[in-house]
């Protein structure tokens, strides 16, 4: 671990990553105006299958990074926070490339080195994220006629209201006038969180599953990790979305969905679209094809665009390109639903803890551990309910590792009494009555 001195030196270099890269906004320069959603739905509408125009401007990083090259080469990377300053400024670096080459091509080459790409094998398997995209989708089509036959929850809650409950639960999570709730008409996606800021789009309606999501991702994850990240004594990056960290970040509000049992199958449904979606593209397909593909999977036609649309952030609509983003969250999902269930059988669930300190990656957790110990790095501020629950977690996750020891081909379900002796349990034996 670093001693004063050298501890000041590297939160000099960390201060100047972040005065650096406060101009670089990633998501927001790729995205598209409201404006572009109108204009194509209401010629579709009318017969009129012409592609969408966003309008994009590129920017000129060329100083920023000459000073990001800078902050990485002053940097020791045998020395584990050097080298996450590294790592960082690395991934600012490729995004300054990345917005400096806005609505062409090249995008995607840059897309892929910060976030992947669809088809990459998933962690501890040899299935890929396309795979696991078919897998869910596959069993949503399969279960779609069941599920809306027994789904009673078809009451949709306008925005103002949802804004309102939410504002409720900040201010008592949080405590009053920390984080905003508000609404906007430019944004295209439903909800989206920052530090201080939870924004909904104006005019959206949302499902009491929708207004649980939006709590545990946005809320308790993106929002709660970027507060911790401000508690932070020596490093302020760690309050910033930087691109490394965004596959952790999405697939951990993903995770904290799925350990609240606030996440469906249409949900995962919509995730899995997605990454088919961008796969698709890459291939040659252009927006319209993918806008098909969108309604031809049940999707409204705002819906459609709206999930169209993320595919071609920064790129080009005619095919052959992608803003590969929306490929981390399932696969982010496996990394960190991976990482909680080996902290668990190896004893070591107070790591998990660390994942909420800031905003880091599932490596950062590992790498900093000299860090967090010597107290360089602050533990979190603020924990989600659930993660401060750890008998509760340990339940879920202990029964999960179990649970997929268990091959269902193997098990005759119409014959229930066949399970103890699946199990190794012998029939004779008495069984206890009660709990």
């Amino acid at each position: 671990m670093p001693d004063g001195t050298a501890l000041q030196s590297l939160a000099e270099l960390d201060a100047r990553m972040v005065r650096a890269t406060r101009r670089l906004r990633l998501l927001q320069a790729v995205s598209w105006k409201q404006r572009v959603q109108r204009e194509f739905l209401d010629r579709w509408r009318r017969g009129v299958h012409r592609l969408p125009e966003p309008d994009y401007v590129p920017e000129d990083h060329a100083e920023v990074r000459a000073e990001l090259r800078a902050i990485a080469q002053a940097c020791d990377p045998h020395q584990p926070l050097g080298l996450y300053i590294r790592r960082t400024a690395d991934s600012w670096h490729t995004a300054a490339l990345l917005l400096e080459s806005v609505g062409t091509a090249a995008v995607t080459d840059h897309s892929i080195r910060l976030f992947g790409r669809p088809g990459d094998a998933l962690p501890g398997g040899t299935v890929s994220g396309v795979d696991a995209a078919m897998h869910f989708i596959r069993i949503a089509d399969e279960l779609d006629a069941e599920l809306r036959a027994v789904d009673t929850d078809d009451d949709a809650v306008e925005a103002p209201v949802v804004r309102e409950r939410l504002q409720q639960d900040m201010d008592g999570f949080f405590g009053p006038g920390k984080v905003s709730v508000e609404l906007d008409a430019d944004l295209i996606a439903k909800a989206a969180a920052g530090p201080t800021r939870i924004r909904l789009r104006t005019g959206a309606a949302f499902s009491e599953y929708d207004i649980h999501q939006l709590r545990e991702h946005e809320a308790f994850v993106h929002t709660l990790t970027a507060l911790n990240g401000r508690e932070q004594p020596h490093f302020a990056s760690l309050s910033r979305t930087s691109p490394r960290i965004i596959a952790t970040q999405e697939g951990l509000a993903t995770f904290a969905e799925l350990i609240t049992g606030h996440i469906d199958i249409e949900r995962m449904k919509r995730i899995s679209l997605r990454i088919l979606a961008i796969d698709m593209a890459l291939r040659g397909a252009d927006f319209i094809d993918v806008f098909r593909f969108f309604l031809d999977a049940g999707q409204r036609e705002p819906e459609s665009f709206s999930s169209a649309a993320r595919v071609f952030r920064g790129v080009p609509v005619t095919g052959g390109a992608a803003f590969t983003k929306d490929g981390v969250y399932l696969a982010g999902l496996v990394r960190v639903h991976t990482f909680f269930r080996w902290c668990l059988r190896q004893k070591k669930l107070a790591l998990t803890h660390r994942l909420f300190a800031g905003k880091m990656t599932l490596e950062d957790v590992f790498d900093l551990a000299p860090a967090f110990e010597s107290g360089a790095i602050a533990p979190p501020h603020y924990l989600p309910p659930w993660a401060k629950r750890a008998n509760g977690l340990a339940g879920i996750l202990a029964f999960s590792l179990f649970a997929n020891t268990i091959r269902l081909d193997k098990v005759d379900i119409e014959n229930l009494d066949a399970l103890p002796r699946l199990f190794g349990v012998a029939e004779s034996e008495p069984r206890e009555a009660g709990r």
